[in-house]
């Protein structure tokens, strides 16, 4: 069967390979990271038991209100903060990063960050 060339069928094999690697445990969740064109989530999820611990993005009322007219990798920064201080409340301070196939820069890039200054280990 013919591989289809699409940027999206690109990004989806990119993260079926990180994904071979990266496993989130309930002592070391996995931080995912979604980004569409207009918008960014993030979710702590222990893939052993297939829950999500903790989750943030930049459409909820509170992220939404802090981040009008900005850009969009500063309101990434915002969700980064929150989904680590939301991690931290749930009682995880070390996970392992899961960039879902997009490049680690931009907006993936400075959510990372910001939680790792907000103090999630990785």
């Amino acid at each position: 069967m013919k591989r289809m060339k699409t940027p999206l069928a690109a990004r989806r094999r990119r993260h079926i390979r990180v994904r071979k690697r990266v496993h989130g445990t309930p002592q070391r969740p996995r931080l995912a990271v979604y980004r569409s064109l207009s918008h960014i989530y993030a979710q702590v999820i222990d893939d052993v038991d297939g829950r999500t611990l903790a989750a943030a993005s930049d459409v909820e009322k509170d992220v939404r209100g802090q981040g009008s007219g900005k850009k969009k990798a500063e309101v990434a920064t915002l969700v980064g903060s929150l989904v680590a201080a939301r991690a931290q409340s749930a009682g995880i301070s070390r996970v392992v990063f899961d960039r879902g196939g997009y490049p680690f820069h931009g907006r993936v890039k400075a959510l990372a960050e910001a939680a790792r200054a907000a103090g999630l280990e990785f």
